[in-house]
């Protein structure tokens, strides 16, 4: 496996385990031009690799990530002065940072976002696209754009109304205010709160390292189905279920899993 270097992100392995860590410490994790096109190519690049079977999404130093690097501001217009052209830029730049974040919830192999510390603006963005979400007792997260007069416009009021209640997110949206770990996690969008992030580092390894030794085509096909039981109806979701399964459901998979239950032994799945 030849291994991608990134300059705002760091790479590592564990088995078949991925950690991706935001690696702006000095700037808190802050989200620069380079952080969004890197965060792209290494989950584009992490789908494709056969031997990841699970990613963890953590951020390095004392923040996990304090949003979109306010520098980028500058350019985020372009260079015309014709009104038009001018909206046309902004708009085709948005879209590219949506892209650049959807790669997280496209990449096929479960993400785990284990957060601390602060969550905010882009950071409430990026861990939307997470399969799911730990914390530790100090994180907290915040919708931050609305102190800046603009609206969040690459995730968070898409994905967040479907992971608590409307109502919550509404109060978030309109705020700003801080949402700490325990109402995260009594609300649902983080699975489990840690007392610090070394402990929560460790635990969230054993959880990815189970999902790793699970079949890889029956954990791809898990996660394609809850995305598009999402954003479908239950018949569609339904038919399309039937339709993977008709095509995609490994008969080797079965029986070693089968045969693991019955023997009380761990199941070895091909890649």
């Amino acid at each position: 496996m030849k291994t991608p270097s990134y300059e705002t992100l760091e790479l590592q392995f564990d088995g078949q385990v991925a950690t991706v860590s935001l690696n702006r410490p000095d700037k808190a994790n802050s989200m620069n031009t380079s952080m969004w096109k890197e965060l792209q190519a290494c989950f584009e690049w992490l789908d494709e690799e056969p031997t990841v079977r699970a990613v963890i999404l953590a951020g390095n130093g004392n923040h996990f990530c304090a949003g979109l690097d306010l520098a980028m501001f500058g350019g985020l217009h372009g260079s015309s002065a014709e009104p038009a052209r001018r909206a046309e830029h902004l708009r085709r730049t948005i879209l590219r940072l949506q892209d650049n974040l959807t790669a997280i919830e496209k990449c096929r192999k479960p993400v785990l976002a284990a957060i601390h510390r602060t969550c905010i603006g882009g950071g409430v963005d990026l861990v939307c696209c997470a399969d799911m979400r730990y914390a530790t007792e100090d994180a907290y997260f915040s919708i931050r754009e609305v102190d800046i007069g603009m609206t969040a416009d690459v995730g968070t009021l898409q994905r967040l109304p479907k992971l608590i209640p409307d109502g919550v997110t509404r109060e978030l949206a309109y705020t700003g205010r801080n949402m700490d770990s325990e109402e995260a996690r009594e609300l649902g969008f983080v699975n489990r709160v840690y007392e610090d992030r070394d402990t929560m580092m460790r635990e969230v390894m054993v959880i990815a390292q189970s999902i790793a030794a699970k079949s890889p085509l029956a954990v791809r096909g898990s996660k394609e189905m809850l995305l598009y039981s999402r954003d479908h109806s239950v018949s569609e979701s339904l038919n399309y279920i039937a339709t993977w399964n008709a095509g995609m459901l490994s008969e080797a998979d079965l029986q070693a899993g089968l045969r693991a239950q019955m023997e009380k032994l761990q199941a070895t799945y091909e890649d």
